[in-house]
């Protein structure tokens, strides 16, 4: 197997955990796994080295029939969610293997991306951090924005403007996060720190490509 490490896993919750030199440790629960990988891609094929992985087992209904198809053809199950892993090679790696939190050890270095937590539609003092107005004085502006641009000239907002809008639910990667725990029987790893996304969230690791964190 490649000395990259990669795997799909669900967030579960937040604790801490004590180690021998008595030291608190706050910890992200991941349920990691089973990952089946139902695919590989190849320089001379796809022009690219990467291996796919699936999570969370689908019935024929759940997925298109062209997608059905291709399952049948590689002679795997059929899969919901599908992500790939760049690779420098995929020497190690069949269709069909499952991988769990035994890919990962107690000191490994990963990055993890997940989705933020969505929260709605939100003013600029929460999406931005703007400072409230006066409530004095017959002030009518105190969570308002205030002016966003000019008057006759040049006549429109500036692109980039910042303003109310879609505040979270966007993809976020905390990157250097370091294993501290792997249960191989619950299978489950716990990563130091925290995670973005909500409980039960879909979270993907994979060994970090720059730096370490101390």
């Amino acid at each position: 197997m490649s000395d990259n490490k990669f795997l799909l896993a669900r967030k579960k919750g937040m604790t801490q955990i004590f180690r021998e030199d008595g030291t608190v440790v706050p910890v992200t629960v991941l349920e990691a796994g089973p990952c089946m990988v139902t695919g590989l891609m190849s320089e001379g094929h796809h022009g690219y080295s990467a291996v796919q992985l699936g999570l969370t087992p689908a019935r024929e209904k759940h997925v298109s029939k062209p997608q059905w198809k291709d399952f049948e053809k590689r002679g795997v199950k059929a899969h919901r969610i599908l992500r790939e892993f760049r690779v420098p090679s995929t020497d190690g790696f069949e269709v069909g293997q499952e991988l769990g939190p035994e890919v990962f050890e107690v000191g490994d270095v990963v990055d993890v991306v997940g989705k933020s937590k969505g929260r709605g539609f939100a003013s600029v003092i929460k999406a931005h951090g703007f400072a409230r107005g006066h409530e004095t004085h017959g002030s009518h502006s105190v969570r308002t924005p205030g002016s966003i641009g000019q008057c006759a000239y040049p006549g429109r907002v500036f692109k980039g403007q910042r303003m109310a809008r879609h505040y979270g639910d966007e993809q976020r990667t905390v990157k250097n996060a370091t294993i501290e725990g792997v249960d191989v029987e619950r299978g489950l790893l716990l990563v130091r720190g925290g995670v973005p996304g909500a409980p039960n969230s879909l979270v993907q690791l994979a060994t970090a490509k720059t730096g370490r964190r101390g």
